[in-house]
């Protein structure tokens, strides 16, 4: 049997065991308690949080389920969505910021066969990917001699000015902790991609907290030399493939890509 991919998931295992654990743990407590002390108001406490934790753990399932590729494939059409609207030749090179497991990066290579692929992340210990999980995924998909992955940072990209033609990333500005301003992220993102290169990025844009006012966005990063930029905002409520289960404020809210040409 061929060896899989291994993504990950943007709801981690580990989380769903804590909250399924969570609740057993609460359930045994009221049970104990009731049983053995006969407090019958510690007992209803436990019971309620035992319920919520098990709420919860329901909901983050059905999320993962949703997200997974193979089984919901959501995360797949979000990327999907994003090459869709990188309007590339294929041409020369390309990064992905923020690659994660390389999910992103090996859609890109299959997309555009003829490019190179330079693929960054952080890789933090908070994070379930790392560099050889990427790695190992683009020799699996066939697509390791046209990839390459660094350790990196979004905010102060370790690349020249111009140095790529196509850029791309998928829900990470939002995340850079090294930046206040999540919208400079934005600005270093572009700063690498050549003059008359094209990007998409997807991220929470819709989301005024992090981004202010994105149609002013936009026209600032025109009137900064960017040729060409497209912002569609809320895709959460537009795209038929995320499911309103997942679009709450702890998940997908406030959904956007800016895409176009340098």
């Amino acid at each position: 049997m061929n060896e899989k991919a291994n993504y990950g998931n943007w709801v981690p295992e580990k989380a769903l065991y804590m909250l399924f654990g969570a609740a057993v743990v609460l359930g045994a407590i009221a049970v104990i308690v009731q049983v053995v002390l006969s407090k019958p108001v510690i007992t209803a406490a436990a019971g309620v949080l035992c319920v919520l934790a098990l709420i919860m753990a329901v909901y983050m399932l059905i999320c993962h389920e949703t997200f997974a590729f193979g089984k919901g494939n959501m995360m797949a059409g979000v990327h999907e969505h994003l090459v869709e609207h990188l309007d590339w030749n294929g041409e020369g090179r390309l990064l992905d910021i923020g690659c994660g497991a390389a999910a992103l990066t090996v859609r890109c290579a299959k997309a555009f066969p003829k490019a190179q692929i330079t693929a960054m992340d952080y890789w933090g210990a908070e994070w379930n990917y790392a560099k050889e999980q990427c790695e190992k995924n683009a020799q699996i998909e066939g697509v390791a001699d046209r990839t390459s992955f660094q350790k990196g940072d979004a905010a102060k990209l370790d690349f020249p000015d111009e140095s790529f033609d196509a850029a791309v990333s998928n829900f990470v500005f939002h995340e850079v902790r090294t930046a206040k301003d999540k919208r400079d992220v934005v600005r270093e993102a572009l700063r690498i991609v050549k003059k008359g290169g094209v990007f998409s990025f997807q991220d929470m844009f819709s989301q005024k907290a992090l981004y202010g006012d994105m149609e002013q966005f936009v026209r600032e990063l025109k009137a900064e030399g960017i040729s060409e930029v497209h912002y569609i905002g809320n895709l959460e409520k537009k795209l038929d493939f995320i499911p309103g289960v997942v679009t709450t404020p702890w998940m997908i809210s406030g959904m956007g890509i800016i895409y176009g040409k340098k």
